[in-house]
């Protein structure tokens, strides 16, 4: 595989961009080498700048449930680039994506949009604290949510424990605010609110951002439970899994309902887009109706809002879930099978998941960095090397698409037990 240009492009981007990237996972610094540059892409695949052609397994990190460059997209795009690309002034076609959105998610009554899932996130925990009157944030051990300074903490030893700065820069004054309990753990949670007064709970009620990790029975609907005794919001952050697990996102499959929730990704149908949502009397705090101050130049853009209603719309129509899950199921169990005698946990939702290199069941952030990242760095440049691209790094999410074919899928195992088989005889 040549990739000469990537490399040249590369050397070009470390004088530019800080690491030569706008996101850091896409540095391929945890699975080594250099990044591959994009060219195009269309349906499962993306071409990089040397010429190469790999059945993707990002796609985009979430948003290209329809594959890339979906046609009816595209032209839904061009139709809009027609009338201008910004007026920063009302359109008809945000009212219309705000309908679809309200139809499929019943706890939200009324949403806003903005340009990005951490603007989202940011925003809505904004909105709960004006809301409960109380300033502390509760999150889990594991679950992104956005690079805001006071979302940016982790857990340290304990199963639960006051939040320290994830990042440079992030004054230990904010991140003295949240709150990290262990995923699928309630004891922790009830810990937590026993000794603080809390505004809002946020979690991704599927992980996707630890890797794929499913909540335990009952684990949604208990923290719903908590937050109604404690007067705390609950918030779903459904950035990943709002329109990918279900129309409805996890709340759809779960039957368990959020005060505020938060979308991206497939809403923009592959452009920059953000929203949060909720409960009438809630989002009716936010300007110009009420006191909490959020506003945004790009928000509501007429082409990404004409992207994702026509993403939205296809998938009404095509209803393609149970056929995502399938594919996606058939092609879990192929790699399990694949990689016999090697230490792997798969955790799959919908067409998303997750390959561990661990036996450890995969139930919360501890058990997930008990996987291997070396095995994982071999893994991905083994199949990056056989025309395969997947997430570099072990703690992402896959994402299957409609444009998937048996084709891909046989392809992907044919090339992932030649990969298997090195690592045993590495």
């Amino acid at each position: 595989m040549k990739t000469d240009q990537s490399k040249q492009l590369f050397e070009r981007a470390l004088q530019l961009l800080p690491g030569g990237v706008s996101s850091p996972v896409r540095a391929f610094k945890a699975v080594g080498g250099s990044p591959l540059f994009i060219r195009k892409a269309k349906g499962s695949k993306i071409t990089d700048a040397d010429g190469n052609t790999f059945i993707d397994y990002v796609g985009s990190w979430g948003p290209m449930i329809l594959g890339h460059a979906e046609p009816h997209v595209l032209k839904a795009i061009r139709k809009a680039m027609k009338s201008g690309t910004s007026f920063g002034a009302p359109t008809e076609i945000e009212l219309q994506l705000a309908e679809e959105v309200l139809q499929a998610f019943p706890s939200i009554e009324k949403i806003r949009f903005v340009s990005s899932g951490t603007e989202a996130v940011m925003s809505a925990i904004r909105v709960a604290r004006a809301f409960t009157g109380k300033k502390k944030i509760l999150k889990f051990d594991g679950c992104y949510h956005g690079h805001a300074d006071h979302l940016l903490v982790k857990a340290g030893s304990g199963a639960a424990t006051l939040g320290t700065p994830d990042s440079a820069g992030v004054p230990e004054e904010f991140a003295s605010q949240t709150l990290v309990a262990r995923y699928n753990d309630i004891a922790s949670v009830e810990a937590l609110f026993k000794s603080n007064a809390i505004a809002a709970l946020i979690v991704e009620p599927i992980v996707g951002n630890m890797g794929v990790i499913l909540p335990r029975r009952d684990f949604l609907k208990k923290l719903r439970e908590i937050c109604d005794r404690e007067k705390a919001l609950l918030i779903f952050d459904e950035v990943i899994t709002g329109f990918r697990v279900a129309l409805g996102g996890v709340q759809e499959l779960y039957g368990v309902h959020a005060d505020l929730t938060t979308l991206g990704k497939i809403i923009g149908g592959g452009l920059p887009v953000g929203a949060y949502g909720g409960r009438k009397e809630i989002m009716e705090m936010i300007a110009p109706l009420g006191p909490v101050y959020q506003a945004g130049t790009l928000s509501g853009n007429p082409v990404a809002m004409a992207a994702g209603l026509e993403t939205i719309r296809l998938l009404k129509k095509k209803n393609p879930y149970a056929e995502l899950s399938h594919r996606t199921q058939l092609l879990t169990k192929g790699l399990t099978e694949a990689a016999v005698g090697l230490p792997i946990t798969i955790e799959r939702a919908g067409s998303l998941f997750t390959l561990f290199f661990t036996k450890q069941p995969i139930t919360n952030a501890d058990a997930a960095r008990t996987a291997d990242t070396q095995k994982y760095a071999r893994f991905f440049q083994g199949m990056l090397s056989r025309g395969i691209y997947l997430p570099p790094s072990q703690f992402e999410a896959s994402f299957v698409s409609t444009a998937h074919s048996d084709k891909d899928i046989k392809k992907t195992l044919f090339a992932a037990r030649e990969v298997f088989q090195e690592i045993r005889n590495f």
